[in-house]
Parts: C-alpha cells; structure tokens; sequence
C-alpha cells in the first residue's frame, strides 16, 4: 500500500515539471523564389543531383506538377542534364521514372532548398542577390537504404 501511494505522489510531482514548448512553429507558408534566384538555386540543385547520382542516360523523373517559377527552373535544369522530367500521370509502360521531389523555404533571410529521390536527399542554403542566388551553406548529403 505504501508503495501504491509513493508511486502516485512520485507520478503527480514529475507531471508538473512537464511543461508546454510554445517555442515550435505550427504553421508552414511556401517560399516564392522567382527569376535569377529560381534559375541559380535550380540550376546548382540539378548540378548536385547529377554528380551525386551520375549520368542522366535514360533515367526518368517524376515530379509533381507545379505551377511555381521554381519547379519550372528545376525541370528545365535537370532536362539541361539529361535527365527525361515527366509531370504528369501518363508515363509509358517501359518507363519506370524515380520519383523526385523538392521544396524550397526561408529561413532568417537565406533560401533552404532540398531535392530527393527515394535513394538520395540534397539539401543546401542560399542567400539572394541581385543577380540570383549564391551557396551559404555545404551541401547536405543523406543516401537512404
């Protein structure tokens, strides 16, 4: 019995040292990168990707459709290095395209931008010019299994 109450007091005081973190963010607004800075970060993104995972030769990616000066600058780039970029549902029986995904965000003035595969993530951080965009961090590097 003794047992019994020590647990629920011990139980009662170290729930009350738990405490709300109100310090994470909850909410989530795309970044809008157009021009110069979607053509720079897109085109050193593709660069990456394609010393990361070799030759284009008859890979094939599929892509979500998006509407954003961003996507449309990393299709073209990757297209720029060989790679086939299909948008749509409607992939031919022989293809088997690797699903590709990217996103792009801010972050205390620099452009977080990452790029994967299900093989391969890239990320890296950029900083905004006048004339597009320039390399603020190291390119992050994870291979998955």
């Amino acid at each position: 019995m003794n047992k019994t109450i020590a647990a629920i007091i011990i139980t009662a005081v170290l729930s009350g040292c738990q405490t709300a973190d109100e310090t994470l963010a909850t909410s989530f607004t795309p970044t809008s990168v157009t021009g110069s800075t979607a053509s720079a970060i897109a085109g050193d993104m593709a660069s990456r990707l394609a010393e990361q995972v070799g030759p284009a030769g008859n890979t094939t990616l599929k892509m979500e459709k998006d509407n954003s000066e961003y996507a449309a600058a990393l299709e073209a780039a990757l297209e720029g290095w060989g790679y086939t970029v299909v948008t749509d549902e409607k992939v031919s029986k022989d293809q088997k395209p690797v699903e590709f995904a990217w996103s792009i965000d801010s972050f205390d003035g620099q452009v977080l931008a990452q790029v994967s595969t299900p093989a391969l993530a890239l990320g890296r951080a950029y900083t905004a010019t006048s004339s597009g965009a320039t390399p603020a961090s190291p390119l992050s590097v994870m291979q998955r299994n």
